[in-house]
């Protein structure tokens, strides 16, 4: 009697395209990293060109008895093999170089399935950067330059992507009856005029101005 498995359906994708690599030279917690600090991280992604390494691996301990002839084996110590990243080399700038110095400390943050809030698929690897050097060629190819990381602790892996962050809208209580609100302040705590320019059943969208009419 023959049995049937069903089989499982997987979204399966490509990397590129999806995929996000950062950069950040301070998390509060690096098991944790916030959806203000992943916003405001250096993005690495579009200029990377080749990644090696950025895996947690073991060297297992071999434990062979007399009973077998089998040589058994138990999980040993965790490591993470020196990882790198080569990106292309800009013309003009030099931002990439000023961050990702020889000797800098920070954290390489990976958004293995892109930034898609509640997937636990963020690894981050704490590190320090061993060598940055440029690479030559005289052949058809974009000028590049490789950064060697050395990992500095236990990276943590399959965290959490935190929720993305909704913009709350104007009072309905300050609407000055022309689509205006006046309920909501800047950084400075002065007064900020919102209008509402369109609204469904879910969501708003508004233009925030100054108030000064040009």
């Amino acid at each position: 009697m023959s049995t049937s498995t069903k089989k499982t359906q997987q979204s399966r994708f490509l990397r590129r395209g999806i995929s996000k690599i950062l950069w950040v030279k301070d998390l509060h917690d690096p098991k944790y990293p916030s959806r203000h600090e992943i916003t405001s991280a250096f993005g690495l992604t579009d200029a990377v060109s080749d990644i090696e390494g950025w895996a947690l691996e073991n060297d297992p301990i071999e434990t062979p008895d007399l009973g077998s002839t089998f040589n058994s084996s138990i999980p040993g110590n965790d490591k993470a093999e020196k990882s790198s990243l080569t990106f292309y080399e800009d013309r003009f700038s030099d931002a990439i170089e000023r961050q990702l110095t020889k000797g800098a400390q920070g954290y390489v943050i990976l958004l293995r399935k892109g930034d898609l809030p509640g997937s636990r698929s963020v690894d981050v690897f704490p590190v320090q950067v061993a060598t940055r050097a440029a690479t030559y060629s005289t052949g058809n190819e974009a000028a590049k330059f490789k950064v060697d990381c050395t990992v500095t602790d236990e990276p943590s892996l399959d965290r959490p992507v935190p929720p993305a962050q909704h913009r709350p809208l104007p009072d309905e209580d300050c609407d000055d009856g022309h689509g205006h609100g006046h309920g909501r302040h800047d950084h400075d705590g002065d007064p900020v005029d919102v209008t509402v320019v369109s609204t469904t059943k879910t969501e708003a969208t508004v233009r925030e101005h100054d108030g000064e009419e040009g």
